[in-house]
């Protein structure tokens, strides 16, 4: 990437939400990619994608994950339908400076409230009550929520019992609740995707703790009932059969109808209070220039630079 200026990149907010793929083979096509199946060849402008899924059955080349990787799209390897998720690549920025934000505001009981706080109250359409403690939040929430299951059931005339599911027996949950999974886990997936390419950790959570999905499963929660909860029942009314394949469907045409992209990490960046910095450009100019040494007093002090007692001793 070696002379790559990535502010010259597509923008995530203006880039595809994601592209899966399954049972195929992805080459590089010039400057851009393409997917290779006994149908034939479906070339791919990869400079305008933001994810790509790889699904079962795939294989791709290094040179296609080279070129993806210089355009700043994130790969990520999963299950079939994209429901799990085993390995990822890089993102768009080589700034650590979101990455440090997060972890000072998680580690940082006081901070993470505050946090916490916004991330509620993005939920609601006016500001909550300081008085309420963050239980007292978390009981209106869960009133939300309810309500917005009770009011997809009411529209779509699905009948709507609980969320119930078993991990390990996907079969044995109701439609409702299949389709809610499928689609949640579209939605997680260009969450995560988003959280990458900004810089962030999705491992670094407020809301939920201790996975590596953590922060995906807190930004995510933002978006449910707009976005998935709906068309989930919209997806059971319209029949069971092949309701997964057309729940997924659906999410890809809303999350493009609903510009979920160009809000996402604007939206990170609002809960984390992060604010513009112009040293990131400098790494995202190189991507092999190191970035700054580490002092207790000064902070970051500019790598390779002599800041002792003058002598040679590193």
């Amino acid at each position: 990437m070696s002379g790559k200026n990535l502010r010259m990149l597509p923008k995530t907010r203006d880039s595809w939400t994601y592209l899966y793929a399954e049972r195929c083979r992805i080459d590089q096509d010039e400057k851009a990619i393409a997917l290779q199946d006994l149908k034939g060849k479906t070339a791919v402008p990869c400079a305008s994608l933001t994810m790509l899924m790889l699904g079962p059955g795939t294989t791709i080349t290094h040179a296609a994950v080279k070129t993806l990787a210089e355009n700043g799209c994130t790969i990520l390897w999963t299950g079939e339908g994209g429901v799990r998720l085993y390995a990822q690549g890089l993102g768009e920025t080589r700034s650590a400076r979101r990455l440090l934000r997060q972890a000072r505001l998680c580690t940082s009981p006081a901070l993470r409230l505050k946090v916490v706080r916004r991330m509620y109250e993005q939920r609601f359409p006016g500001p909550l009550d300081q008085a309420l403690t963050l239980q007292q939040i978390c009981g209106k929430e869960g009133v939300r929520v309810r309500e917005a299951y009770a009011r997809a059931s009411r529209e779509t005339g699905v009948a709507w019992g609980g969320r119930e599911y078993q991990r390990d027996d996907w079969k044995s949950a109701d439609p409702i609740n299949r389709a809610l999974s499928a689609a949640n886990s579209c939605l997680y997936g260009v969450c995560h995707a988003a959280i990458l390419s900004a810089g962030y950790s999705p491992g670094l959570g407020f809301v939920h703790t201790g996975k590596q999905l953590s922060f995906v499963y807190d930004i995510a929660d933002l978006y449910k009932a707009e976005i998935t909860i709906p068309a989930a029942f919209q997806a059971v009314k319209d029949g069971e059969e092949g309701m997964e394949g057309r729940v997924r469907r659906a999410l890809r045409d809303r999350f493009k109808h609903e510009r979920l992209l160009a809000r996402v990490v604007d939206d990170i960046d609002a809960v984390l209070d992060i604010g513009e910095a112009p040293e990131d450009s400098a790494f995202d100019e190189d991507a092999a220039a190191p970035g700054a040494l580490w002092d207790p007093e000064l902070g970051g002090v500019a790598g390779g630079a002599n800041y002792g007692d003058g002598s040679d001793e590193p």
